[in-house]
C-alpha cells in the first residue's frame, strides 16, 4: 500500500512504497518556521557550483517540454555575465485540466517553491523574480509565504506575485512574459524566446514550479544524489496526477522509470480493465493498451509516440476513445488564443470532424481529412495548442482504428449506452485539495 499523506475530500496524496518522497509531505500548509527547521533556505555559497550540480543532476522541466533546466539557467547566467539584467519566473499557471500538482505545491509547500525560485535567481544572476499563477488559493498561500520571508529578512531577490485569469494557453512561457509585462496572457511568436528577451526585454528563465521545487534537494544533496532515483535520461522523481477508472483522483510522487503497471497497482486498478490513457494531460493524446508495457520516463514513452508531459495521466477504461478525443479536441477549439489563423481554424476543423465521428455523422472522407490535418497543421501555431490537437487526432486515427470503424458504421457498443460528453475530460482542477 502507498504511504498516504491525505485522502480527504476528492484528492488522494501519496508516495510510492519504499521511497522517501522529495516533494510531498504530510503537512497542512508548511510555514516558514517548519520549512527552515527542515533545512530550507540554506546559504548558497557558490551559484556556479549549484549550476554545475544542476547540470550533473540532469533535472528536466516538469511543465511539459522536459527541457534541461541547466541549459536554460546557463543561457540566462551567461547573459548576466555579459552585463545584462536578468529575470527568473516561477510558472504556476497550471492550465492543463488533468493536472493538479503545481496547485498542490503552491498551496501546501509554498516555501519549497520560493526556495527553488531563490536558488534559480542566484544562478541566473537575477535581482528580480516573479511567481505567475491563476489559482486564487495558491496565490493567497504564496503571498502569505512572501510576507513571512519579508519578516525573516530574506531578501536576496525581489519576488513579485503576478495573477492572471486561468486558461490553457496562459501557462505558455511567452504568455507569462506578456502578462507580467502588462499585456494579455496569450502566447507570442518565437523567436525571440524568453531566455533571449523576456520580461521587460531582459533575458528570462521561465520554469515550472515543480521544476523549481526540486532545486533545494539538488542544492542540499548534489546532482549525483538526485540521480539516485530515476533513469539515465529521466533522473529523479516526478509528481503524477492520476484520474479516471472510477477512482478518487490522486497525486503521487514517483521515480522516473517505474512500469506503468506499477502505477496501476498503486492506484488500485487492474490492467485488464485499462484500454489506454491520456498521457501528459491532453497534449500527448490518448495511448492505447500498448501503454501497459511502458515505463514512466521520457525515452520509453517517446518510443510509443507518446509523452509524460506534465505528469498527468488519465486512465481510459469504459470510455469510448472516439468520444474522449472529440471532447479534448473541442476543448482545444474553445481554449485556443484566437491569434493564429492556422490554430483557430485548424482546431475547429479537427474538433468538428471528431464530433461528427462520435455522433455517427462522419464519412470515410472526414476521417481522411482528420488524418491529413493531424500531419500538415503541426508546428503552425505560436504555442503548443495546435500541436496538442494534432497529437490527439493522430492518436485517434492510428491507435483506435477499430473504434473509428465502428463509429463510421454506427455500431459503437460503448456509445450505444450513452455518449461520453465532457467539456474538460478527467478534470483534476476541480478537485478539493485537503
Amino acid at each position: 500500500m502507498p504511504e498516504t499523506f491525505a485522502s480527504v475530500g476528492e484528492l488522494t496524496v501519496a508516495a510510492l512504497p519504499g521511497y522517501v518522497p522529495r516533494l510531498l509531505r504530510s503537512v497542512d500548509t508548511e510555514d516558514y518556521a517548519e520549512y527552515r527547521a527542515d533545512g530550507g533556505y540554506r546559504t548558497l555559497t557558490s551559484p556556479d557550483a549549484l549550476l554545475d550540480a544542476v547540470r550533473r543532476s540532469g533535472l528536466r522541466g516538469r511543465g511539459g517540454a522536459a527541457f534541461p533546466l541547466a541549459v536554460k539557467l546557463r543561457t540566462v547566467h551567461d547573459a548576466h555575465l555579459r552585463g545584462d539584467a536578468t529575470v527568473v519566473v516561477a510558472n504556476g499557471e497550471e492550465g492543463e485540466p488533468a493536472s493538479v500538482k503545481d496547485k498542490w505545491l503552491m498551496r501546501k509547500r509554498p516555501h519549497l517553491v520560493l526556495d527553488g525560485l531563490r536558488l534559480a535567481a542566484a544562478v541566473a544572476g537575477a535581482r528580480r523574480a516573479y511567481v505567475y499563477v491563476s489559482d486564487e488559493e495558491s496565490a493567497r498561500r504564496i503571498d502569505a509565504a512572501l510576507t513571512e520571508l519579508d519578516g525573516a529578512g530574506i531578501a536576496e531577490v525581489a519576488i513579485e506575485l503576478v495573477t492572471v485569469a486561468p486558461g490553457y494557453v496562459a501557462g505558455e512561457e511567452t504568455a507569462a512574459i506578456r502578462a507580467i509585462d502588462g499585456g494579455p496572457a496569450k502566447p507570442s511568436d518565437k523567436p525571440p524566446r524568453p531566455f533571449e528577451r523576456g520580461v521587460g526585454g531582459a533575458p528570462t528563465a521561465v520554469s515550472n514550479v515543480e521544476t523549481l521545487a526540486h532545486l533545494p534537494f539538488v542544492h542540499r544533496y548534489g546532482g549525483a544524489e538526485f540521480r539516485a532515483l530515476g533513469t539515465a535520461d529521466s533522473p529523479g522523481t516526478f509528481l503524477a496526477t492520476v484520474t479516471g477508472a472510477g477512482r478518487t483522483p490522486a497525486l503521487y510522487e514517483l521515480p522516473h522509470g517505474i512500469p506503468f503497471t506499477d502505477l496501476l497497482a498503486l492506484h488500485g486498478v487492474s490492467p485488464e480493465v485499462v484500454s489506454g490513457a491520456l498521457m501528459g494531460g491532453y497534449f500527448a493524446g490518448p495511448a492505447g493498451r500498448e501503454i501497459l508495457g511502458a515505463t514512466l520516463d521520457h525515452t520509453s514513452l517517446a518510443a510509443l509516440g507518446s509523452g509524460l508531459g506534465c505528469g498527468a495521466i488519465a486512465l481510459l477504461t469504459c470510455e469510448c476513445p472516439v468520444a474522449v478525443a472529440a471532447a479534448v479536441l473541442s476543448y482545444f477549439d474553445r481554449e485556443n488564443a484566437g491569434q493564429c489563423g492556422s490554430c483557430f481554424n485548424g482546431t475547429a476543423a479537427m474538433a468538428a470532424a471528431a464530433s461528427a465521428l462520435r455522433d455517427g455523422r462522419a464519412t470515410t472522407a472526414d476521417v481522411d481529412r482528420l488524418r491529413r490535418w493531424s500531419v500538415v497543421l503541426r508546428g503552425r501555431g505560436a504555442c503548443g495548442t495546435l500541436d496538442g490537437a494534432a497529437n490527439v487526432a493522430t492518436s485517434l486515427v492510428t491507435r483506435f482504428e477499430a473504434e473509428v470503424r465502428a463509429h463510421l458504421a454506427g455500431r459503437c457498443a460503448t456509445c450505444a449506452d450513452g455518449i461520453y460528453l465532457a467539456d474538460r475530460p478527467f478534470d483534476a482542477q476541480a478537485v478539493t485539495i485537503p
